[in-house]
């Protein structure tokens, strides 16, 4: 079988390529990633500017209509380039809510801007007592003549602070883990009784703790039909775990290239550490595992693209490896650079803060392990 890109997909991966080298070092990744939003706004328009924002969309919705392979291309090289714009937060999750379950005229008013570059977008669905168990939601919504009225809380929703729009599964109907009885709403971030803490994480992202006292939106506001939306959020989560696989491939493929070329220049005795068979096999090591987390990316997003039935079992088995063999993979990298592995000024140590919370989001390696034996 061939594996390669296709036309479109090598052009965007150059696309990407060349951005990051020519306008999206290091050092412009840091101060992006300690500015007030977290991100570099000009930087998030370039990406809406350059297509990268309708990536995953269909061209009826304005999109270019690709799909997980597309997606995929694009976020191995974010991972690569250690990217901290909201991609995740405002096109995988919120904008793969939206494109599931949004109607035409909801669409209009709110994917097409997320798509311009022109709303900030979350997606809040983990509460703080639920894990990874996405269904067990104590969030409510009650129906009060024609409006709803919000109240619970949100834990880590990634780019909540700087978000204009909130996309917020709450439960209407059934017990607090029903998958039936769970209804998406559209909640503005500026509506009366919304409340946002936010904060940078280890990894130079931003999340933000979200409570809801008492917040009206209109029947509007509601996405899909009432008490059916677990179907879009766990279809969601699904692209959104498969996204940041790829983001961790593109790390470890960039964390062994950094640590074989390191090797290759640092001296000890005299001669390139690199020399040391010790640290070659090691460095083996860590190749294979990078080829063998590729191989299971791309037998997932394959599925994936088909709407396979075995698609989810694909996804808990590459977000399984890049949990395990990724922290090893980040380990090696860093313990091979030594002292300036984890020294703030060097990126090796960014990327494995970076890999390090990947294995903790949308379910770590021991959840995916019993959801793939399950």
């Amino acid at each position: 079988m061939d594996f390669s890109f296709n036309e479109i997909q090598a052009m965007l991966d150059d696309s990407v390529e060349k951005f990051i080298a020519n306008d999206y070092d290091f050092e412009t990744r840091q101060i992006n990633a300690a500015s007030e939003k977290g991100f570099g706004p000009d930087v998030w328009q370039t990406f809406a500017e350059l297509g990268w924002t309708s990536v995953p969309f269909s061209e009826e919705d304005g999109g270019f209509g690709g799909g997980p392979a597309d997606l995929m291309v694009l976020m191995l090289r974010f991972g690569k380039g250690l990217v901290v714009e909201p991609y995740l937060a405002n096109i995988v999750l919120a904008g793969g809510v939206l494109r599931r379950a949004a109607s035409a005229e909801q669409k209009e008013r709110w994917l097409q801007p997320i798509i311009a570059g022109e709303l900030q977008a979350a997606l809040a669905y983990a509460e703080p007592h639920s894990r990874y168990d996405i269904a067990d939601i104590r969030t409510t919504a009650s129906a009060d003549g024609d409006n709803w009225v919000l109240s619970g809380s949100k834990g880590v929703v990634f780019n909540g602070g700087h978000a204009d729009l909130l996309i917020v599964p709450a439960r209407t109907a059934g017990a607090q883990n029903d998958a039936d009885g769970i209804t998406l709403f559209a909640v503005p971030a500026d509506s009366d009784g919304l409340g946002a803490r936010s904060y940078p994480t280890v990894d130079g992202q931003q999340a933000a703790e979200i409570r809801f006292d008492k917040v009206a939106v209109d029947s509007s506001s509601v996405i899909g039909e009432a008490g059916k939306g677990f179907a879009a959020l766990d279809a969601t989560i699904d692209d959104a775990t498969l996204a940041v696989c790829a983001e961790a491939v593109g790390i470890m493929q960039v964390m062994t290239d950094k640590t074989i070329e390191y090797s290759k220049n640092r001296m000890q005795f005299g001669v390139p550490i690199g020399s040391f068979q010790a640290l070659q096999h090691r460095m083996v090591d860590m190749f294979t595992d990078c080829e063998q987390s590729y191989s299971l990316l791309l037998w997932a997003t394959m599925l994936a693209a088909r709407d396979d039935a075995d698609a989810k079992r694909a996804i808990s088995s590459i977000k399984y490896q890049v949990g395990t063999v990724g922290r090893k993979v980040g380990q090696e990298a860093v313990q091979i650079h030594g002292g300036m592995g984890v020294s703030w000024e060097v990126d090796i140590a960014h990327y494995f803060k970076r890999l390090t919370t990947i294995d903790q989001i949308f379910g770590n390696a021991d959840w995916h392990l019993d959801r793939l034996a399950g």
